[in-house]
């Protein structure tokens, strides 16, 4: 499946709709990478331009579509609140915004990058966001790699 670039606030405000809000949604997994590594040679590769990405899978219990995954190219922010200890870490509303040249994602609503308690939610900021139907990665099992085994 390709990636659907989103440019404009409209693009984001129907994805809303087309996603319900997030609502009934968790965050199963995220994935982050640079393009700056160390060589085998010990030579580390820095690219000049902002290289972070991060891939988000949501799933919700809802369908078409019941999962979806989030490209943040560009990232600026990358903020990860994780649930408190018997706390469910569902969705219930979420936040899709384009302030200036950022586009934000929040697992709350409302939710705005200068409010004085933005970090009380998790909440990505990037460049560049894409977005494509990931229906068919429902359940446990995990996309971006699996646990470690256990010692």
């Amino acid at each position: 499946m390709n990636w659907i670039p989103l440019t404009t606030q409209a693009e984001l405000d129907a994805l809303l709709v087309r996603f319900g809000n997030f609502h009934d949604g968790c965050i199963r997994e995220a994935h982050v990478w640079t393009e700056t590594y160390v060589m085998e040679n010990m030579h580390m590769r820095v690219p000049h331009h902002m290289d972070n990405r991060v891939r988000l899978l949501v799933q919700r219990q809802w369908r078409d579509p019941s999962a979806i995954e989030l490209l943040f190219e560009e990232v600026t922010t990358l903020h990860l609140v994780p649930p408190p200890e018997n706390y469910a870490g569902i969705i219930m509303v979420a936040t899709l915004m384009l302030e200036g040249e950022i586009f934000y994602w929040a697992d709350d609503a409302p939710w705005h990058p200068s409010a004085p308690h933005r970090d009380r939610s998790t909440w990505i900021g990037a460049r560049k966001l894409s977005w494509r139907d990931a229906s068919d990665w429902m359940g446990p099992e995990l996309r971006y790699g699996g646990p470690e085994p256990t010692p």
